[in-house]
C-alpha cells in the first residue's frame, strides 16, 4: 500500500461493494430457505421411480445444498470486505491525522514515486541563528518519528489489503464449479488459518530426523485445531507437497529415523496420524490446480519407495492416512485403481500372499488395529467413508477378461473370496493377531452397497440404490450363499453384512415370494403375479434381483452372529410394520394395491416376513445350540441395543432403507397415529429383548427354534392390529388374525425351506 493510494483513498467503490454483498447475503438467505423447504424437503417426500430415484432426487439435494454454500461463501466474503474496508478507513484516518500533526511541526510529507514518501522539515531563518543547534536536532527527531509512524501505518494497511486478497482468492479457488462451504467469522480468522498453514508446512518439510519434540508438539496442536478448515487444509497440503507428505509420516512413524520422537511422543502418534489424515481429507475436497497436482503426485508415488530409509511404498504410507476423514470420491476411485495394479504385481495376480510384514518393519498405523503394512487395510477403511468411490471400486475388475483370463475377476470377488490375506498383528505391540483387514473390507462393502458411510443409518438425503449398489448386493448374497464360511468364519464382518441386508429388505422379501421377475413373453399369469409383487413391495431406485434359495442360505449365515441377526430381525419387523401401515391406508389408490382383497395383502406381508424371521432364527439356533456355542442372551442384547442406537427415533431408519416408499398423506391426526403403530410394536420387541438379555430365565429361542415363532406371531399380530386401529378400520381383529396365522406359517416355511436348500449347513440337533 503506497502513500498516495491510502492518503487520497476514495472508499465509495469499496462501500458500494460492502453494501452489495450485504444485500446479496440477505437474498441468498431467502433463497437458501426456499431451496431447503420447497426443493429439498419436497424431493425427499416425493415418490421417485427408476433413474429419478437416485439421479433426480440426488441432483435436487445437491442443488439445494449449493444455495446453502452460496450463502455461506457470500457471508464470508462480506465479512472479509467489511473488516478490510473498516480497517483501511481507520488507517486512512490515522495517516491523515499524522500528516496534519506534521504540518503543525512544519514537516511536509512528499510523494517520492514508486510508492515511497519523504518527510521534509521546512527551513526557517531563526533555526540557523540558534548557536546551540538544539532546534535543528529537535526537528530531525520529529522528522524521523513522523516517518516511522507513517511507515507503520502503511505497513499495517498493506498487510490488511494483502491478507484480504490472499484469503478471498483462496476461498474462490476452492471450487472450480459451484461454491465453497468455507466459513469464517472475520478476515483475521481466515488470514490466521493461512498463516498457520504456511508455518506448519515449513516444519513438516524438515527432514523427520531433524524434527524436534517442540516442533512435533506445534504440528500436532496445529493440525488438531485446523484439520477441518478448508483454507488451512488446502494451503498446508499443497505447500507441503505429495512427496514431503509421505516422507513426513513415514519418518515420524519409523523409530530408526525419529528415535527422539518415538521415545518422547510415541503415545501421541495416534493423534498426529488422525489429525494429519483429517487435514488431507479436507484438502482433497478442494478444486485448486495445486491440489489436483498433489493428488496426481500421490498416486504416481504409490508404487515407489519413499521415506528416509526407502523402506515403504507410497501406497503403504498414504493408505494409513486414509483411515479417517471424507476424501474426495474421484481421488479415492483413481487411487484404488492404481493400488490394485500394484496388488497384482506384488501377489502375482493374486496367486500368493503379499505385504507380509517382518518383525523389523515399522508400524505405519498408530491409531489402533493392524500395523498398517498391508495398504489395502487402510484404504478399505477410507472407502467406508466414501460410498460412491466404494461402489465403483468393488464393481471394477481386479483381473480383466483378456487372452490370458477367460473370466474377469472383480475387486469384490478377489477380496471377499480369493485373496490370500497377510497375517497381521495389532499395532499396540501386544503381538496379538489383527482381523482389521477383513473387517475394514466389510465396512467398505457396507458403504458401497448402502450409499452411506459405514456405521451410520440412512437419512432422507441418502439416494435410493443405484444399479452398481444393487449389483454388488446380488454378488454379496450369492457369494455367502455359495460358501457360508466366507462370513461365519469371520463373524466380525456380520455387523456390516447384516446392516446391508437390513437396507435391502424390499428386495429380500420380493425374493421370498419365489415369483419370477422375468416371466416369458405372453405369460399373462406370470406377468400379473410379478406386478402384484412389485405393488406388494413397492421400491424406489434399482432393486436387486435375488434367488430365493441364495437369500435363505445368506440369511442363515447372517443370523449366526448376534449383531448381524439383530440388524436384519429388527429391520424386518420394522419393515413389516411399515408395510402394514402402507397397505392398510384407506387413501392408497386402488391401482397401487396388490390385491382387491385386503386379507390376501395382509397374509402375504405376514407370511413373507415370517419366512425371513424363521430363516434368521435357524441361524441363531445353529450358533447357540450348534458347534459355535454362542450365548442366546447375546442375541437378545444385540436386539435391545437397537433401541439405544435409534436414540428415540424408534421406527425410522432401520429396515426401511432408501428404497422404501412411504404411505400417501392421510387425514389430520391419522398420519401420526399410523406412524406410531410400528413404533409401539418395536417398543415391545425391545422390551422383551432387554428382559431376556438380563438373565437366563424364560424361553431361550436359540435353543428351541420353534419357540421363536411365538414372538414372531406376537409382533406381527400387534403391527397389523395397531395399523388397522390407527386407520379406524372396522375389522381390526380380523386383520390381526390373518397376520397371526400367516406369520406362523411363514416362519415354519422359512425353517423347513432352509433345511431343504442347506442340509449341509444345518446341524441336526
Amino acid at each position: 500500500m503506497n502513500f498516495n493510494a491510502l492518503y487520497h483513498a476514495n472508499f465509495k467503490l469499496l462501500d458500494d461493494a460492502v453494501t452489495d454483498w450485504s444485500t446479496l447475503v440477505k437474498h441468498l438467505a431467502d433463497l437458501k430457505k426456499d431451496a431447503e423447504d420447497s426443493l429439498h424437503k419436497a424431493a425427499n417426500k416425493a415418490e421417485w421411480a427408476g433413474v429419478n430415484a437416485h439421479v433426480s432426487k440426488q441432483f435436487i439435494g445437491k442443488t439445494a445444498g449449493e444455495f446453502g454454500d452460496a450463502h455461506t461463501q457470500a457471508t464470508t466474503i462480506h465479512k472479509i470486505l467489511l473488516d478490510t474496508r473498516n480497517e483501511l478507513k481507520s488507517f486512512h484516518q490515522q495517516l491523515t491525522d499524522a500528516v496534519s500533526r506534521g504540518r503543525e511541526k512544519n514537516l511536509t510529507v512528499v510523494d517520492a514515486g514508486d510508492g515511497k514518501f519523504t518527510v521534509m522539515g521546512n527551513t526557517r531563518p531563526d533555526w540557523s541563528s540558534d548557536p546551540s543547534g538544539k532546534t535543528s536536532a529537535t526537528n530531525q527527531k520529529d522528522v524521523d518519528d513522523l516517518r516511522d509512524e507513517i511507515q507503520g501505518i502503511l505497513s499495517k494497511a498493506t498487510e490488511s489489503d494483502s491478507t484480504a486478497k490472499t484469503v478471498l482468492m483462496a476461498i474462490v479457488d476452492q471450487t472450480q464449479m459451484g461454491f465453497s462451504d468455507a466459513s469464517y467469522k472475520d478476515r483475521d480468522t481466515a488470514a490466521e488459518a493461512v498463516k498457520e498453514a504456511d508455518e506448519l508446512a515449513k516444519l513438516a518439510k524438515k527432514d523427520p530426523d531433524d524434527l524436534t519434540v517442540k516442533e512435533f508438539d506445534l504440528l500436532n496442536a496445529g493440525l488438531k485445531k485446523y484439520h477441518d478448515d478448508p483454507l488451512f487444509a488446502e494451503r498446508f497440503t499443497t505447500k507441503l507437497g505429495a512427496k514431503k507428505t509421505l516422507e513426513f509420516w513415514a519418518g515420524v512413524a519409523d523409530p530408526m529415523v525419529s528415535p527422539d520422537l518415538t521415545r518422547e511422543r510415541r503415545d501421541q502418534f495416534d493423534e498426529l496420524q488422525k489429525s494429519l489424515g483429517l487435514t488431507l481429507a479436507t484438502a482433497s475436497q478442494s478444486d485448486t490446480p495445486a491440489m489436483a497436482q498433489w493428488k496426481r503426485d500421490v498416486i504416481e508415488l504409490g508404487d515407489q519407495e519413499v521415506g528416509t530409509r526407502r523402506n515403504f511404498l507410497g501406497f503403504q504410507v498414504m493408505s494409513n492416512l486414509m483411515r479417517v476423514g471424507d476424501y474426495d470420491d474421484a481421488f479415492m476411485a483413481e487411487y484404488g485403481k492404481q493400488l490394485m495394479v500394484t496388488e497384482r504385481k506384488y501377489t502375482s495376480d493374486g496367486k500368493h500372499t503379499g505385504w507380509q510384514q517382518l518383525p523389523v518393519n515399522p508400524y505405519l498405523n498408530r491409531m489402533g488395529g493392524d500395523t498398517g503394512w498391508d495398504p489395502l487395510s487402510g484404504y478399505l477403511k477410507g472407502l467406508s467413508n466414501s460410498p460412491a468411490a466404494a461402489t465403483e471400486f468393488f464393481n471394477d475388475d481386479f483381473i480383466p477378461k483378456d487372452d490370458d483370463h477367460k473370466h474377469a475377476v472383480s475387486n469384490f470377488k478377489y477380496l471377499f473370496e480369493e485373496r490370500h490375506w497377510p497375517e497381521e498383528i495389532k499395532s499396540d505391540f501386544s503381538g496379538d493377531a489383527s482381523d482389521d483387514g477383513r473387517n475394514n473390507l466389510a465396512s467398505a462393502l457396507e458403504a458401497a452397497a448402502t450409499g452411506h458411510p459405514a456405521g451410520e443409518l440412512p437419512t432422507d438425503d441418502t439416494p435410493a440404490h443405484n444399479a452398481g449398489q444393487a449389483k454388488l448386493f446380488e454378488n454379496i448374497v450369492s457369494s455367502i450363499s455359495d460358501d457360508n464360511g466366507r462370513l461365519t468364519d469371520h463373524s466380525y464382518m456380520s455387523d456390516s453384512i447384516g446392516q446391508i441386508a437390513s437396507e435391502y429388505l424390499p428386495d429380500i422379501d420380493r425374493a421370498a415370494t419365489d415369483v419370477d421377475p422375468h416371466p416369458e413373453k405372453g405369460d399373462a399369469d406370470g406377468q400379473a403375479a410379478w406386478d402384484r409383487i412389485q405393488k406388494l413391495y413397492p421400491a424406489q431406485g434399482e432393486v436387486a434381483e435375488l434367488d430365493r434359495r441364495e437369500v435363505s442360505r445368506f440369511l442363515f449365515a447372517v443370523g449366526q452372529d448376534p449383531q448381524g441377526y439383530a440388524a436384519v430381525e429388527v429391520g424386518q419387523k420394522n419393515y413389516m410394520g411399515k408395510l402394514m401401515e402402507y397397505h392398510l391406508n384407506p387413501d392408497l389408490p386402488e391401482s397401487e394395491r396388490p390385491h382387491h382383497d385386503l386379507e390376501l395383502t395382509v397374509r402375504d406381508i405376514a407370511r413373507h416376513s415370517g419366512q425371513v424371521s424363521g430363516t434368521l432364527a435357524m441361524g441363531r439356533n445353529e450358533a447357540v445350540a450348534g458347534p459355535a456355542d454362542a450365548k442366546d442372551k447375546d442375541f437378545d442384547h444385540s436386539v435391545a441395543q437397537w433401541k439405544n442406537l435409534l436414540s428415540g427415533t424408534v421406527g425410522t431408519g432401520i429396515g426401511v432403507g432408501t428404497s422404501y416408499i412411504a404411505s400417501p398423506a392421510v387425514g389430520a391426526g391419522v398420519g401420526g397415529a399410523a406412524g406410531t403403530a410400528t413404533s409401539m410394536m418395536l417398543e415391545e420387541l425391545f422390551k422383551d429383548a432387554e428382559g431376556s438379555a438380563k438373565d437366563n430365565a424364560g424361553n431361550q429361542m436359540g435353543k428351541d427354534w420353534q419357540l421363536g415363532n411365538e414372538n414372531n406371531i406376537k409382533y406381527t399380530r400387534k403391527a397389523a392390529f395397531n395399523a388397522a386401529r390407527a386407520y379406524h378400520l372396522p375389522h381390526g381383529d380380523d386383520v390381526s388374525t390373518w397376520a397371526e396365522d400367516s406369520s406362523s406359517k411363514g416362519y415354519m416355511e422359512g425353517g423347513s425351506y432352509m433345511r431343504q436348500v442347506g442340509p449341509e449347513l444345518v446341524t441336526d440337533i
